[in-house]
């Protein structure tokens, strides 16, 4: 259709508005209801990625926003397309990871359909994200779209929503001017607080810094290493917090993988103050407050919310990474601060995590696993865990080299994100060593996306720990003392089911020989699959039974 110079098709503007935001990639499984949208996008610079679900579309875009800070963006259609997003939104939005789902929907002004896959979208969404709009007048894109993304990227981060119905989507609209894309600068805690927080600092005896989800972003990351330089105070992260500062750091002390009784609690029961960078309760707490006992210091963009287990004494709101800059202005190593019962700690935690690291059993034991792996891969090199079992051990046991070199889930902590996640990695850095690391019921949820992988020419490799079980259920129930019942399930051949989509298929028959096929994966290039069969006894002895019984002499 010819249109007046200055008349375009909303759909022209909703791309020009996604280009005026810098977004270089759309994740999706487009639709009947997204062909004005994808014809628009045809001529664009941005690149579409066709995955094979809109889940694992979803996984990949909140990823790129988890690395790059800069929002994802997906596509789906309507009805089943968009409830495929759901898992993906709720991702995100635990997660604190920007991303822009663009759903299509039928005609508004005029339908013959019926409710024919017509659901209330907008709805549904509302609860999982920040901002959810259908878009009723194309003039309105503009404005629209910058609030979007202001919104995804706007501490704290999180998942947006756009319909676009058909016949908006198809009708002309102004091209007006668009809205500059900016970051605003994040305001900076008071000097008053800065002052009151290093004061309680010099006051301590035995502080402790931990580093939160929060904490996972580049320019904090400087800061935080600066802080711990210039005070000597050792540190600890959660999960998410994992990589910030590095875990063959002298001052590191351990991951919280469990919430209480591991060994790294030890040092957590005798701090006396926690300065707590970046804490999210998304995540389970890696320690309980309780009154009289020890005080917290709450470093981070937004106050604290209101928990009977997490109410810190002083808040330090504002900009996160100024504030541990100014803190390291005013602070110099304290004569007062005994750090030697951490040291302790610090090497009770890394003889532990060197147990097992040579086992020769097969089935491989985890602990052989996450070192294997370690080994094999390079400072640089970036794996991403899917959620089951191994990834308790992996967290607890696998030391980062360089930050963002382990990404996790430990929000909602879904299946199936693990293999999206790491395609997202591999195609944003083509020269690194990419591992997704999942369980084999993991792995199943999004198994497909390897012919994605495949497609796309990426370099990665998928390593399968293989129980026949969804493990860490089955690792719960027998914690309970429960039957092991209902939790055991069939696989296909994992070699001959990769090369069936063009990757490449291994399988690790004996333990000496797993090092060996990771190093030709990781070299050769390409799409490559490991079955690596695991024994998951140790789980009982070690995350059960040993913790159960340790005490606190280190």
């Amino acid at each position: 259709m010819n249109l007046p110079d200055s008349l375009i098709k909303a759909s022209d503007l909703l791309v020009k508005a996604l280009e005026n935001e810098g977004v270089e990639y759309v994740f999706g499984v487009p639709g009947e209801e997204n062909l004005d949208f994808l014809e628009s996008l045809r001529t664009s610079k941005i690149r579409l990625i066709l995955t094979r679900h809109e889940q694992a579309a979803g996984f990949m875009a909140a990823t790129y926003g988890r690395l790059t800070g800069k929002t994802g963006v997906c596509l789906a259609t309507l009805g089943p397309g968009a409830t495929n997003f759901v898992t993906a939104a709720a991702y995100a939005h635990l997660g604190a990871m920007p991303m822009l789902m663009i759903t299509g929907q039928k005609p508004i002004k005029a339908s013959k359909q019926g409710r024919f896959q017509i659901v209330d979208v907008v709805a549904m969404m509302r609860p999982i994200t920040k901002f959810a709009k259908q878009i009723v007048n194309g003039n309105t894109i503009p404005s629209l779209v910058r609030e979007a993304f202001r919104l995804a990227e706007e501490e704290r981060p999180g998942p947006v929503h756009l319909e676009l119905p058909e016949d908006i989507a198809a009708e002309s609209v102004i091209d007006g001017p668009l809205f500059p894309a900016r970051s605003p600068r994040r305001p900076d805690c008071s000097e008053v607080a800065i002052d009151e927080a290093a004061a309680m600092i010099r006051a301590a005896k035995h502080p402790l810094l931990l580093v939160g989800a929060g904490a996972n972003r580049k320019r904090i990351i400087d800061a935080l290493e600066q802080f711990v330089g210039k005070t000597g105070i050792p540190f600890f992260n959660t999960q998410m917090g994992k990589g910030v500062i590095g875990g063959f750091h002298d001052l590191y002390i351990g991951t919280a993988a469990l919430s209480d009784g591991d060994y790294l609690h030890c040092a957590i029961d005798r701090a006396d103050l926690v300065i707590n960078a970046g804490h999210d309760v998304v995540e389970k707490p890696p320690f309980f407050m309780e009154h009289g006992g020890k005080q917290v210091i709450h470093v981070n963009f937004n106050p604290a919310e209101v928990d009977e287990v997490y109410f810190p004494q002083l808040e330090l709101i504002g900009d996160i990474a100024s504030s541990f800059r100014r803190l390291a202005e005013r602070l110099e190593p304290v004569e007062r601060h005994d750090f030697s019962y951490f040291m302790r700690v610090r090497e009770g935690v890394m003889a532990h995590i060197s147990e097992g690291a040579d086992d020769p059993r097969y089935p491989m034991i985890p602990q052989r696993i996450v070192a294997d792996v370690r080994a094999v891969m390079p400072p640089d090199g970036v794996i991403a865990l899917d959620n089951g079992t191994y990834k308790i051990w992996f967290a607890r046991n696998y030391l980062t080299k360089q930050p963002n070199t382990v990404l996790l889930d430990n929000a909602l902590a879904t299946m199936g994100a693990g293999l999206p996640s790491a395609m997202t990695v591999a195609m944003l850095n083509p020269g690194r060593s990419v591992m997704a690391i999942c369980g084999d019921g993991g792995f199943m949820m999004t198994s497909q996306e390897l012919e994605t992988a495949v497609r796309l020419g990426l370099n990665l490799v998928v390593l399968i720990i293989r129980d026949d079980a969804y493990g860490m259920i089955r690792w719960k129930q027998a914690a309970q003392d429960l039957p092991d019942w209902g939790l055991e399930y069939g696989n296909p051949d994992f070699v001959r089911y990769a090369e069936s989509y063009g990757a490449f298929g291994h399988r690790v028959d004996a333990t000496e020989d797993f090092v060996p096929i990771l190093e030709r994966c990781l070299r050769d290039g390409g799409v490559h699959v490991v079955e690596a069969p695991v024994d998951y006894s140790e789980n009982k002895r070690v995350l059960i039974d040993e913790l159960a019984l340790r005490a606190c002499v280190i």
